[in-house]
């Protein structure tokens, strides 16, 4: 890992992006071009390090704002970096970089966690454009604003993309956190496969229902005392889900 531009302990107030990619042009060519944007700038050219940079910074006096993460990575995958970062909890917004365009490589990347995804070769200045644009949605939420929404004993940190069961911490992945977030919002109401799949994957959404269902079954495998006999996520025979 290094530091670009001054020295990282100064100028906090400047937005923290870490640059993660094993290609050293690219590391420099974003790291110039960033720093000239005024931004801080860390860089990892390997997964696993990356997830170290997140992990010691996270309660630093200067976390990381924004995380640049490309896709195929020595050791351990951007994905799997992006994954594991959502699971533990961390909400920093990330860009994909990868050199796979087509619009499955796109969907598996922005469902696992990702903010945005943007296909090499790339131009800097619609990655910096990418990146004030990431990072104006991350200022928009302010840090007071840490709404929680709690069921019984399941208690959901909304910003904190955290789920405790009796203090208990469960890692669900985006999906199953968003299906989760809709029930508690909505206890006893009724939702059939059609709506959900509207509400958490989106209308132009073309896969099979099914997926739902299975979706569902995780979920109830990991926040159920009894995932064969439920008593949180209801089947509502000819309808579909409710909560509660």
């Amino acid at each position: 890992m290094r530091s670009s531009g001054s020295e990282f302990s100064s100028n906090l107030s400047q937005p923290c992006v870490l640059i993660v990619d094993d290609e050293a042009a690219i590391l420099e060519a974003l790291t110039t071009a960033l720093t000239q944007e005024g931004y801080r700038v860390l860089t990892s050219n390997n997964g696993l390090q990356s997830l170290e940079i997140v992990r010691a910074t996270k309660l630093e006096e200067s976390p990381i704002d924004l995380i640049i993460l490309d896709l195929m990575l020595p050791g351990i995958s951007g994905l799997d970096v992006c994954r594991l970062l959502r699971q533990e909890g961390h909400r920093v917004p990330i860009l994909m970089l990868s050199a796979r365009g087509s619009e499955t490589d796109i969907v598996v990347g922005l469902e696992v966690g990702a903010d945005d995804y943007l296909t090499k070769p790339f131009g800097i200045r619609e990655l910096i454009a990418r990146c004030r644009a990431l990072l104006r949605r991350r200022s928009q939420i302010q840090p007071e604003e840490q709404p929680t929404l709690q069921y019984q004993d399941i208690i959901l940190y909304q910003q904190e993309y955290r789920v405790t069961i009796n203090g208990r911490q469960v890692n669900l992945s985006p999906k199953e956190f968003s299906l989760l977030e809709l029930f508690l919002n909505n206890p006893r109401r009724v939702y059939s496969r059609e709506q959900l799949l509207d509400q958490i994957w989106g209308m132009s959404y073309l896969g099979d229902s099914k997926t739902v269902d299975v979706h569902i079954r995780w979920l109830r495998e990991k926040i159920e005392p009894d995932p064969s006999s439920p008593r949180y996520i209801i089947t509502v025979r000819g309808f579909g889900y409710r909560f509660g």
